[in-house]
């Protein structure tokens, strides 16, 4: 199978290389945003959105049966508490030990790096941070259920104060959710949860229907329509954490790298889906053709293996590059989702050259698997080179600023001349007399 993956394999030194590389970028960028605003995918998007935004619960049925082949009335989008308690009592103990593990990682992890439990106030002016009221949450569960997303998109609320919160996923499983999401949910205390998913989905945590009322912030990762539709509502009716999905990894290998290792994490992130991304960026000649090979191997037994390999030969190249600067230089350019540094002892000191990703994984015992699961950071991160302005999801996006100004009779006659004269130079003469009337200067 190697031989069939040789065509994934270029050189920054080939003719022709910049353009071939301009045109995997233009090609995974425009396929990840539905190919424009004006393509057919886009349109498709926004009509539903449309009927939802107007028809509500009607629409939401009617999009469900559509796309995901289940036929619910408006009573039985939402989970029933029970059903939650059930699956919560059923799922494997060993399982849930584990889940708690990971629950408790999170949650430490997003209490140090919360900022909204302050407020600060001097000289006039400060600022306070309050929780947003109500959040959305979107957990995928077309390809695999993803129990790891409601931790890393839920927890991060619950530390900011998130008073409520609300679970959709699409119903894959019988009709429903898989039944370890929503021991999931149970175990948070999350007891608002719909088996629904898609674009019908989104457009109902942002608009609202006759029976799920709109939130303030749609947050999570899925599928290039989830993304659309999160785009399209951005702003006007609703806030977002960023454009999460399709999956995305880029790891920057020198000769220390363990071939294995490298094809093995390109794999993780090619079974997401064939419009998931691995790319490899690697000093050395020798260890790209090592990790064709291993990727042949492991192909071989992997159950998504067709998935997997059309992935690969989509998306995913394996690149060798002149030296690590050229490295760094590209994989700046990728801003990647994920970012892997496999350089052995110059990991780190390479890791931080990046500006760039949604999350880096420094040395060779850092696979992107224990950020997804584990290690506390939310594995809810920007994608489609989107790392360059967004940012992964944190406890800080649940929160908003206020910007608090108190001043004295002493302080505002202090000021009054400069704010006076820069009211003057702006033209706004009723800003100008709302100061000098408390100066009795009229």
């Amino acid at each position: 199978m190697s031989e069939s993956l040789q065509d994934i394999l270029l050189s920054s030194r080939d003719a022709g290389f910049q353009a071939g590389f301009a045109k995997l970028r233009s090609d995974m960028l425009q396929f990840a945003r539905l190919a424009g605003a004006d393509s057919a995918e886009s349109r498709t998007v926004a009509r539903v959105l449309g009927e939802v935004a107007e028809h509500g619960d009607a629409a939401v049925a009617k999009y469900t049966k559509e796309f995901d082949h289940v036929e619910l009335r408006p009573d039985e989008f939402r989970v029933p508490a029970q059903d939650l308690a059930k699956a919560h009592a059923s799922i494997d103990r060993e399982l849930l030990a584990s889940l708690r593990k990971a629950i408790a990682n999170v949650k430490a992890y997003q209490q140090r790096i919360f900022i909204g439990g302050r407020s600060e106030f001097s000289q006039g002016a400060g600022i306070r941070y309050t929780p947003i009221r109500r959040a959305g949450v979107c957990v995928p569960g077309a390809a695999a259920p993803l129990p790891s997303t409601v931790i890393m998109t839920v927890v991060p609320a619950q530390v900011a104060g998130v008073k409520e919160i609300v679970v959709v996923s699409p119903p894959r499983c019988q009709g429903s959710i898989h039944p370890v999401i929503l021991a999931v949910c149970h175990e948070l205390g999350i007891d608002e949860v719909y088996r629904l998913g898609g674009v019908q989905a989104v457009g109902a945590l942002a608009y609202g229907t006759q029976t799920i009322r709109k939130v303030d912030k749609i947050v999570g990762p899925g599928n290039k329509w989830v993304q659309a539709a999160k785009r399209n509502v951005a702003g006007d009716y609703v806030a977002i954490d960023s454009i999460a999905g399709p999956s995305e990894v880029l790891v920057v290998a020198n000769d220390q790298a363990n071939p294995a290792w490298v094809a093995a994490d390109m794999l993780s992130q090619a079974e997401h889906g064939t419009d998931s991304s691995a790319v490899v960026l690697t000093d050395s000649k020798s260890l790209a053709q090592a990790i064709l090979d291993e990727l042949s191997k492991q192909l071989a037994t992997l159950p998504r293996a067709a998935e997997a390999m059309q992935s690969l030969k989509r998306f995913s190249r394996v690149i060798v590059v002149g030296d690590l600067d050229e490295a760094v230089r590209l994989a700046d350019e990728f801003a990647s989702e994920h970012l892997e540094i496999q350089c052995g002892a110059k990991s780190r000191e390479v890791a931080g050259r990046i500006t760039n990703a949604g999350a880096i994984f420094i040395g060779p015992n850092t696979p992107v698997a224990v950020g997804d699961y584990w290690a506390g950071p939310s594995h809810t991160l920007p994608t489609g080179s989107r790392a360059k302005f967004s940012s992964a999801l944190t406890s800080n996006d649940f929160v908003k600023s206020i910007s608090l100004i108190e001043y004295t009779a002493e302080q505002l006659a202090a000021a009054a001349d400069d704010i006076l004269r820069l009211a003057d130079t702006e033209g706004l003469s009723a800003h100008a007399r709302s100061v000098a009337i408390r100066q009795q200067r009229l």
